[in-house]
Order: structure tokens, then C-alpha cells, then sequence
């Protein structure tokens, strides 16, 4: 076969292996990176079936595969939630950044890269999957957990740091000195405060430009908007990514609710091919030489991670037990090192190929490995909490608010560590469409607990 026949067989052959592997992903509850990782493996340069015909078309579909990835990003977020998250966890994000970008730089100029190598190695260490830790803690019965606030506003100070690294990284792996490089930081940073300020106040109107009664409508001109964007931004040094990802944030919420339910197919298909692609690129053979170094990087930046979510979640004054799941919760790795990765392949880096990719198979894997096993087993379901000395026989149980029995199987689920009250309350977590939990307002029906 050539030509079309090979086209179309080498496709389908490729979206069905990638549906088993997504089977096999959710039976052993993990994200499908790895494997999907694993897959492009065999059948890229030096795998056990190489793709011939196929390549040029999945390459092409990367590309708006990173588009796709970053807009459904800036849908999850509005610009309210980003300046609440700057201002009350503000100083964990700069801990995280502290903790978890210097082993990479540091690993890099170890390893020979040249300085934008062993920067775009910080950026790969330094941000958590966003996709991987959401979805876990949904599926962990996590969301209503007193360290989930803090996570999320990790992730989403995490999330938008990418608006900032990538332009950077663009400017540096093009060959641009540190003037250059602090010039598009400047650009880039101005760009987002912008957007925010104008979504804040002008908002509604794209929502009113983009919406129709009929998906198929709203769909199309949301993906033109957003590659007309994109390529704009590229054109300027800002990055296609950072362009889609303004794009996102600037919808107002209601329709961003909608937007999410109908672009995620298409996302999701999309960025299966990205990850491809990226592991197409990727000699097998260059893979093992470089496991010892992602091991001992792996280890490394997993322990700065749960440092992370450990400091996070005490500014919250969450218990012993919740920091700890909080730390392990980030500790995943996924698909934003990967798309820095690409970026400085792209730019001839590709020594950085194998490194990534063994290092987030590393952490894609443990690190939902680890956070299960983060879940105390001293306490049993309906273990009574830590609290005011026991009434006398035959007196009632303390009562929790809503008059439920003050034990580990309280509203939110067994077997969680409630020992602590919160600074500011219980704290309702919503899960969206998309699977983004997004935290909301406490619960007025609800009193707040005393500082």
C-alpha cells in the first residue's frame, strides 16, 4: 500500500492502539501519557513498527494539538480565580518554583546541556501535570478534602507561569541572549495582565461574538479565533500557546461551561497526537543511556514536590496527614514538560528527547502510585476525631454542623483527617465537564470557623 490506503490504514491502526491503551490506563487507574508515550516508542525511529506514511500528518496535528491543550487550559480558569489564587497562595507558588526548578537547571549544565537546555530542563521539572492530579483526586474522593484549595492554587499558579516560560523559552532556544530573553518575560508578562484586565471588564462581549444555538457554530469559530490568535502571537514572539491560552481566559464563565463540553473531544484527539509525535521523535535506543539520570531527577523533584504541598496545605493550617497527600498530589509530571520538551527538540535540542521522556514515564507513573499509598491507614472509618473530652456514659455523641456524628465518615468521606478546623471554612469543590475540579464559594448555609 502507498499513498491515501497507507495513510488512512496507518491511522486507524494507530487511534484503535491508542483506545486499548486508554482501556488499559483506566482499569489501572492511571493517565494514558505513559502509555501512549510507550506507544510512540514502537512506532517511531528505531521502534518495532516505525510509521511511514502517517508522520508528516501527525506532526502537523501536534501542532494544534499544543493549541488545543492550552485553550482548554485558559477555559478552566476565569481572571477572578487567578488573582484570588495570587493572592492568598501567591507565596507557595514562589516556594514551588524555588524547590522544584533549580534541580532541573542543575541537572541540565551537569549533564552539558548548553543554558537554554538546562533552562527548558527547569521548566520540564518544575510544572505538575494539571490534567493527571485533577483527575486523581476526583477519582480519590479528594475534592472536598481540606488540602485540596491549596493544590489547585498551585496548579493554576503553575498554569499560569506557562503564559510566562514559554515565550521565554522561545526567545532563548531561538539563540537570543538574557536581554532577549528577560525582553520577551517583559512582553509576555504585559501581554497576560492585559488580557486580564480586559476579560475582567470586556468579557461578555466574545462570549457574544462566539455563541450560537448550534455546537457546530460555536465550535468552529472558537478554533478559528483561536489559530488566528495563535499564529498572531507566534508572528510577535509571545508563542501560540501563550496566544490560545489568552484566548480561553478571556471567555466569560458561562459560556467557557459550554465551550468545555464541546471542544474536549476534539481536544482529547488532538493531544493524543501530540504526545505521539512527540514520542515519535524519540530513538528508543537513546532511552536507556539516560534512566539512570530521570531516575535520580525523578527522586529528587518528587521529594520537592511534596515540600511544595506541604508548605501549601500548612498556610491553609491543614492537619499532618493532609499535607502529606497534598505534597504527594503533585508530584506527577505530564503533559506541559512534555510540550517544553517539544519545543526545545524543535529548536535542536533533541538530547532533551529521551531525558523527558523517561523522566515523565517515571512520574506519570508514580506519582498516582504514591498518592494512593499517601492515604493514612491508622484511622479506620468511623473512627472518632481528636476533640473535647468524651461526654459521660450513656450522654450523646458530639455532633458535627448539620448534626451528623463528628467522626471520620463526617460529609466529606471516611477515612480523611479532619482534625484541624480551617481558616476560612469548608470549602465547596466543584468537578467541570472537563474533569478540572474548580473551587468555588464556601458554602453559605455553612458557618465559617473561627481563625
Amino acid at each position: 500500500m502507498h499513498g491515501t490506503e497507507a495513510l488512512l490504514v496507518e491511522l486507524g491502526l494507530l487511534f484503535l492502539g491508542l483506545a486499548l491503551l486508554g482501556l488499559l490506563a483506566r482499569r489501572l487507574d492511571l493517565s494514558p501519557i505513559p502509555f501512549v508515550l510507550v506507544a510512540a516508542l514502537a512506532v517511531g525511529d528505531g521502534g518495532l513498527a516505525p510509521l511511514t506514511t502517517a508522520t508528516p500528518f501527525i506532526e502537523a496535528a501536534a501542532e494544534i494539538g499544543v493549541v488545543l491543550l492550552l485553550l482548554a487550559l485558559g477555559l478552566e480558569f476565569s481572571p477572578d480565580e487567578l488573582f484570588t489564587s495570587l493572592r492568598h497562595h501567591g507565596r507557595s507558588g514562589l516556594v514551588d518554583l524555588l524547590l522544584n526548578a533549580p534541580p532541573g537547571i542543575v541537572a541540565g549544565l551537569a549533564l552539558g546541556l548548553p543554558w537554554q537546555g538546562a533552562l527548558a530542563l527547569g521548566g520540564i521539572t518544575y510544572i505538575s501535570s494539571s490534567g493527571i492530579v485533577a483527575r486523581l483526586l476526583a477519582d480519590l474522593g479528594r475534592l472536598a478534602n481540606r488540602e485540596t484549595p491549596a493544590v489547585l492554587s498551585v496548579l493554576v499558579l503553575e498554569d499560569l507561569a506557562m503564559a510566562l516560560v514559554l515565550p521565554l523559552l522561545a526567545v532563548a532556544l531561538a539563540g537570543g541572549g538574557p536581554a532577549a530573553a528577560a525582553g520577551g518575560l517583559a512582553l509576555a508578562a504585559g501581554t497576560v495582565v492585559l488580557v486580564l484586565a480586559a476579560a475582567r471588564r470586556h468579557g461578555r462581549h466574545l462570549g457574544r461574538l462566539l455563541t450560537s444555538p448550534d455546537d457546530e457554530q460555536v465550535l468552529l469559530r472558537l478554533v478559528g479565533l483561536t489559530l488566528l490568535v495563535a499564529g498572531a502571537a507566534q508572528a510577535l514572539g509571545v508563542s501560540a500557546a501563550v496566544g490560545a491560552f489568552l484566548v480561553g481566559l478571556a471567555l466569560p464563565a458561562p459560556f467557557a461551561e459550554r465551550v468545555r463540553r464541546i471542544l474536549t473531544p476534539l481536544r482529547d484527539l488532538f493531544a493524543a497526537t501530540f504526545f505521539v509525535a512527540f514520542g515519535l521523535g524519540t530513538d528508543p535506543a537513546d532511552v536507556l543511556p539516560v534512566l539512570p539520570a530521570a531516575l535520580l531527577l525523578a527522586v529528587v523533584t518528587a521529594a520537592t514536590k511534596v515540600g511544595t504541598g506541604w508548605y501549601a496545605a500548612r498556610r491553609d493550617g491543614v492537619a499532618a496527614p493532609g499535607r502529606w497527600r497534598a505534597g504527594t498530589a503533585l508530584i506527577a509530571r505530564g503533559e506541559f514538560s512534555v510540550v517544553i520538551a517539544g519545543l526545545a527538540v524543535a529548536a535542536g535540542l533533541t538530547e532533551l528527547g529521551p531525558l523527558t521522556t523517561a523522566y515523565v514515564l517515571v512520574l506519570a507513573v508514580a506519582g498516582p502510585v504514591v498518592t494512593r499509598l499517601a492515604e493514612p491507614r491508622t484511622a479506620l472509618p468511623g473512627t472518632a476525631l481528636p476533640g473535647p473530652a468524651a461526654p459521660a456514659a450513656g450522654a450523646p455523641a458530639p455532633r458535627a454542623r448539620g448534626g451528623r456524628p463528628r467522626t471520620l465518615d463526617d460529609a466529606t468521606g471516611p477515612g480523611r483527617d479532619r482534625s484541624r478546623p480551617g481558616p476560612v471554612g469548608p470549602c465547596v469543590v466543584a468537578v467541570r465537564p472537563s474533569g478540572h475540579p474548580r473551587r468555588t464559594r464556601p458554602d453559605p448555609r455553612r458557618s465559617r470557623h473561627p481563625r
